[in-house]
């Protein structure tokens, strides 16, 4: 069987479908195909800090009732080190700006619906084994062996998905860092323990406390590449968490069942263009930054605006420019994110961990630290690109 469309979307995540909703109101045809089933996506937990542009964006479009109704507002980022409290609030400098806590799992739900709800053709279930002819009139190829023509593909199916695949070897340049430590990833079904996001610096390794709900927290723990969830019980977890975050003054850690643990492998990774032919991509499949600062959710659906706007203009007006200039565009500020993730990953996680350099490049971690609260003028510059401006 073979369909028509004008622009095939891979992936039914935060890109695809955001991406997807802007083109379906604008009038151009798609067609999103995803390969996990309705209930998989709706509850695949992921990132869930939500910038002010991209509130804001959603709102424009109608797309922001349950974020606004059930998300969290965070006006403040509080760092940890030495049994004090380092809070920074965005006030003044960041102009009635904030950050929204709401999981990107249950924004997919609300895009998913909104599109299907303005009639949207999403196909679950509905795995893309492959993409021809990207340099003339592509086709998705399924695994059930039929076809999708497109004028347009869009590749929103992550790092090791079919689109990044489908590309030419040497087509692309991938340009990566690889962190020499890992991160435990431990999603909690315990109460937040703090109304904003707690970076500790210790010298066992980073802690970074994230809520999620009002009844989930996420909680991440610098440890050696070498280790996995397996050598992470659940007391070591809850001990280790209890040490770095803990303070010289009354302070309530709140514990619960863990429901989930994993190792995050912490790299950087950009793909340039992102672009080929008649092939765009999107979120993770083009880029990857380590979760710290909540940039990579943030990034993708920049992207898929971005990506979104270029094809309205294609096929509404018959104006490439936009189209043309995406993988630029975008890449100049995917690569300030980067630098912005490094700089963070350096502030926040032990340097030269379980190294004999760790003790003098904590100290220098601490003054730079010191320096992020008392000068004004380094606050304004680390908000700056914190809140999303």
């Amino acid at each position: 069987m073979t369909d028509r469309t004008q622009v095939g979307v891979i992936g039914a995540g935060p890109a695809g479908m955001l991406l997807a909703v802007l083109l379906r109101r604008a009038g151009v045809d798609c067609v999103v195909l995803e390969r996990r089933d309705r209930e998989y996506i709706s509850h695949r937990a992921r990132g869930a800090t939500v910038e002010h542009r991209v509130v804001q964006l959603l709102r424009r479009h109608g797309l922001a009732d349950n974020l606004l109704r059930t998300g969290a507002v965070e006006d403040a980022v509080e760092f940890r080190l030495g049994g004090r409290r380092y809070p920074v609030r965005y006030e003044p400098l960041a102009a009635g700006r904030s950050h929204y806590i709401y999981p990107q799992q249950f924004l997919v739900r609300d895009l998913v619906e909104a599109y299907l709800g303005d009639g949207g053709d999403l196909r679950f279930e509905t795995a893309a084994a492959g993409i021809v002819d990207l340099t003339g009139q592509p086709r998705i190829q399924l695994a059930d062996g039929g076809e999708l023509r497109c004028d347009v593909v869009v590749g929103c199916d992550g790092e090791y998905g079919v689109a990044r695949g489908a590309v030419p070897a040497g087509a692309l340049r991938g340009t990566g860092y690889q962190y020499d430590y890992a991160w435990l990833s431990v999603l909690a079904d315990a109460p937040p323990s703090s109304d904003c996001v707690i970076n500790a610096l210790h010298e066992s390794g980073a802690c970074v406390h994230v809520r999620r709900t009002p009844t989930v927290s996420r909680f991440y723990l610098q440890c050696a590449r070498t280790e996995t969830a397996a050598d992470w019980p659940d007391e070591r977890i809850w001990k280790e968490i209890g040490i770095r975050l803990a303070l010289d003054e009354p302070w309530t850690l709140h514990t619960g069942p863990i429901s989930a643990t994993g190792t995050v492998r912490m790299r950087s990774l950009v793909c340039e263009p992102m672009r080929y032919g008649s092939l765009f991509l999107a979120g993770d499949a083009a880029h990857i930054v380590p979760p710290v600062g909540g940039k990579g959710f943030n990034l993708a659906l920049a992207d898929a605006q971005e990506l979104a706007l270029g094809l309205i203009d294609r096929f509404t007006a018959g104006d490439d420019r936009r189209l043309d200039g995406y993988s630029a565009a975008r890449l100049a500020r995917v690569w300030r994110a980067q630098e912005f993730v490094h700089w963070m990953m350096n502030l926040v996680n032990t340097p030269g961990y379980g190294t004999a350099d760790a003790p003098f490049r904590h100290r220098v971690q601490a003054a730079r630290l010191a320096r992020l609260v008392d000068s004004p003028a380094y606050l304004a510059a680390f908000l700056e690109d914190y809140v999303g401006w």
